[in-house]
């Protein structure tokens, strides 16, 4: 991954969304990798180490909640998969819980907004995750202030 830059891997059969979806997102700072095939994306999870995975729910061959669970073994333990169709939003909730995805995106969100959907999910993974053992011994330090973290589950 380039310095500062989220890696987005983008997988749908329509070689224009894919387009468009690389264009606007680029745009803002991404680097993309695309794919129509189902086929081979473990392997490109393995070679590119993207942070982000958007896959088409609608794929003939394959549907994207059916690749997650077979390729998500070989993405990093930080790698989002986000579903990403046009399909009704609660029926993509549904399959957010039934896949184990970690999110879902509209396909009507492009340019501006998908960057900032995909860049918000991808940071909020990175404040949630555990810390690591040894920064886990030392107490935090006192504050007088106090701050409520909000927590949305897309799952």
């Amino acid at each position: 991954m380039a310095e500062g830059k989220l890696k987005a891997l983008v997988v749908d059969d329509d070689p224009l969304v894919l387009e468009l979806v690389e264009r606007s997102i680029s745009r803002y700072g991404f680097d993309v990798v695309t794919t129509r095939a189902a086929l081979g994306v473990a392997n490109l999870l393995r070679t590119e180490q993207p942070d982000i995975v958007l896959l088409d729910v609608n794929i003939p061959a394959l549907s994207g909640d059916r690749i997650l669970g077979v390729v998500r073994q070989f993405a990093g333990p930080d790698t989002l998969f986000i579903l990403y169709s046009s399909m009704d939003e609660s029926r993509l909730r549904e399959l957010v819980r039934a896949s184990g995805a970690d999110g879902y995106i509209p396909k009507g969100v492009t340019g501006p907004e998908l960057a900032l959907k995909l860049s918000g999910m991808h940071h909020k993974r990175m404040a949630n995750r555990p810390t690591p053992a040894l920064q886990r011994d030392v107490p935090a330090p006192q504050s007088q202030s106090t701050t409520a973290q909000v927590s949305v589950a897309s799952r």
